[in-house]
């Protein structure tokens, strides 16, 4: 007998990861592509399309559901995402549709993986929560009376374009000091390259390039500047997280993706933060915790409910 799956994709602004999903959220075949190096959104999925049918073998896909940054649920389309390879409007649950030739449903990749964490991870029985994502930009899912918040026209909660410094640095979206711009994997390197230019000493003076894994590592092995840039990462991630506080009182903040990997030498300056900037309303009730499921596998299976639901 075959095989029914979904296919879930997670769509990265470097690597793509996809997983093969059955109805009851196990996901039976993962693996990943590279978002880059292809000559455009056409050619990137008939990449995709040859390394399923490569690894699906016998397996019927009878959906696809997508995880893009700035992906609207409305159209289908990534719009004017600022980290991704291609720029402008992207129809890619339409290119995915002609190439699978089964129904799509695209979504921003962190309201994906707020679902995944909702039905499977760490805000399961939770209705009223915050999913951040730390990785190449800074994403976010708002889920309030246990409904993902998309506004009008699909782009409701995006957390990483609120302004957390005024007049500051450039975002890639083009405004200046938004949140993304600071405490994104991106942002941390570039706070980590003005420190070191302004004469800072650091063993990561050393690196031939810096990553935001590499300050992790070497505020780990006990180097002072690498510690500092995580406290002041998460000050500045504190301070506007309680500023969104006030708009949907959660009862949790959930933190994804690779920056979110540094534990307490982030998140404790997070929770320092944000306790202290908050309303007195506020203070006390809001749980801080990371993803309870391991690698991309919450935005895989958040993108998979857009179809198994």
């Amino acid at each position: 007998m075959t095989q029914t799956m979904v296919l879930g994709i997670d769509i990265g602004g470097t690597n793509t990861k996809y997983g093969l999903v059955d109805n009851n959220g196990q996901i039976h075949i993962q693996g990943s592509i590279s978002t880059i190096g292809h000559a455009g959104p056409g050619a990137f999925v008939t990449a995709l399309h040859a390394e399923i049918q490569k690894v699906a073998g016998g397996i019927k896909i009878t959906g696809i559901g997508v995880g893009a940054p700035n992906g609207n649920i409305n159209t289908g389309e990534i719009i004017f995402a600022p980290n991704m390879p291609w720029r402008g409007i992207i129809p890619l649950a339409k290119l995915l549709e002609t190439a699978f030739g089964v129904p799509t449903i695209l979504t921003n990749d962190a309201n994906a993986a707020a679902i995944g964490e909702m039905k499977f991870g760490a805000a399961k029985g939770i209705k009223d929560f915050i999913l951040v994502t730390l990785g190449t930009g800074v994403g976010s899912g708002f889920v309030a009376n246990g409904q993902l918040i998309y506004g009008h026209d699909g782009f409701a909660g995006e957390l990483g374009h609120m302004i957390a410094i005024r007049n500051g640095r450039i975002c890639g979206c083009g405004r200046k000091g938004c949140l993304e711009a600071y405490t994104s994997a991106t942002g941390i390197v570039k706070t980590a390259h003005e420190w070191l230019e302004a004469g800072k000493e650091s063993t990561l003076s050393k690196s031939a390039t810096i990553t935001s894994e590499g300050i992790y590592k070497a505020a780990v092995a006990g180097d002072a500047m690498a510690i500092d840039l995580l406290g002041y990462t998460g000050s500045i991630l504190g301070m506007t997280l309680a500023d969104a506080v006030a708009v949907t009182s959660p009862e949790a903040i959930i933190f994804f993706g690779g920056l979110a990997q540094a534990g307490d030498l982030l998140l404790g300056h997070v929770k320092n933060h944000l306790e202290a900037n908050l309303l007195n309303i506020y203070q006390n009730k809001i749980k801080i915790l990371p993803s309870a499921l391991p690698g991309s596998d919450s935005a895989i299976l958040g993108a998979a409910a857009l179809v198994n639901n």
